[in-house]
C-alpha cells in the first residue's frame, strides 16, 4: 500500500542529494510534489518527465518566490499536504574571526530565513486541508557545536528553535513539525566541506570525519529520505516537536 497516496508535497532543495532522494521516494510511495531549487536544469533532471512531479524555480529566501511556489503546488495539484524544507547552503569552513561577513548572511538567509518562510506559506495552505507534516532538515550540527563551521552551525540550531516552536503553534491545526537530524551524508555538499577542512586531501578530510561516526561511514540520501517519508505519512501521526537523527550514531558521543 503506498503510503502518501492523495498527498501533495512540496520539497525544497530538492535538486541536491537529500531533496532528490526524497521527492524519488515520496512519489513511488503516491505522492505529487513540487520541486523547489534555483537550477531549473538540475529540478527537471530529478523530474525526469514524471506526471507527478512539477518544478518552480525559486530562491527561498525571498517571500514573493516562496509565497508563489506554494501557491504553484495548490494549483497545480488542487492542495498541500506536506512540507519538506530542505534547502540549505554550507557556507564556509573557517574560524569565526576570519569568516566573511557576506556569506554568513547568505547563510543564515537561505538556511533560517528561507525555512520561516516555508512555514509562513506552507502552514495556512495544509491547515486548509485538514492538517498535515512538515519535515525540517537540520543536522547533527543543529544539536552540538562544530569547529569552524559558526554560520552552519547556528543555522541549524535556528531551525530546531522554530520547528519547536511550529510543533506548539500548529497542533491545533493537525499540522505535525519535526526536524531531521543528519550526519555527514554522501551529497556535494559534503565534498565541499571535506574540502574546506583539509584543502587538497578530500580523502584524509573523508578519513578523520568517518572516525567520529561510530557506525564507520558516511549515510546515504535515500537513508534520510526514508525517515523523512516516515515522518511525512500518517504512521508519524503521534510525532510532533521532535529531533530525529539519521546519524550512525554520531550524535551519541
Amino acid at each position: 500500500m503506498n503510503r502518501l497516496t492523495n498527498k501533495v508535497a512540496i520539497i525544497t532543495g530538492a535538486s541536491g542529494g537529500i531533496g532528490a532522494a526524497a521527492a524519488r521516494r515520496f512519489v513511488a510511495q503516491g505522492a505529487r510534489v513540487l520541486l523547489v531549487d534555483r537550477d531549473e536544469a538540475a529540478l527537471r533532471a530529478v523530474a525526469d518527465g514524471n506526471a507527478q512531479m512539477s518544478c518552480c524555480v525559486a530562491d527561498v529566501s525571498e517571500p514573493e518566490q516562496m509565497a508563489a511556489c506554494v501557491q504553484a503546488a495548490v494549483q497545480r495539484f488542487g492542495g498541500l499536504d506536506i512540507a519538506v524544507l530542505n534547502a540549505g547552503i554550507e557556507g564556509e569552513v573557517r574560524p569565526i574571526t576570519d569568516y566573511d561577513i557576506a556569506t554568513f548572511d547568505r547563510v543564515m538567509a537561505v538556511n533560517v530565513r528561507g525555512v520561516w518562510l516555508g512555514l509562513k506559506y506552507c502552514i495556512p495552505a495544509i491547515a486548509q486541508r485538514g492538517g498535515g507534516s512538515i519535515v525540517i532538515t537540520s543536522s547533527v550540527a543543529g544539536l552540538s557545536g562544530a569547529d569552524n563551521m559558526s554560520a552552519y552551525c547556528a543555522s541549524k540550531h535556528a531551525v530546531v528553535g522554530l520547528m519547536r516552536t511550529a510543533a506548539g503553534e500548529c497542533a491545533p491545526l493537525n499540522i505535525r513539525v519535526n526536524t531531521v537530524n543528519p550526519a555527514p551524508i554522501e551529497t556535494r555538499m559534503m565534498r565541499s566541506l571535506e574540502t574546506g577542512f583539509l584543502p587538497g586531501q578530500p580523502d584524509a578530510a573523508k578519513a578523520v570525519i568517518t572516525q567520529r561516526i561510530p557506525m564507520q561511514r558516511y549515510g546515504t540520501p535515500q537513508e534520510v529520505a526514508d525517515l523523512m517519508l516516515f515522518l511525512a505519512s500518517d504512521e508519524s501521526g503521534y510525532c510532533t516537536g521532535g529531533t530525529y537523527t539519521v546519524d550512525g550514531g554520531m550524535s551519541s558521543r
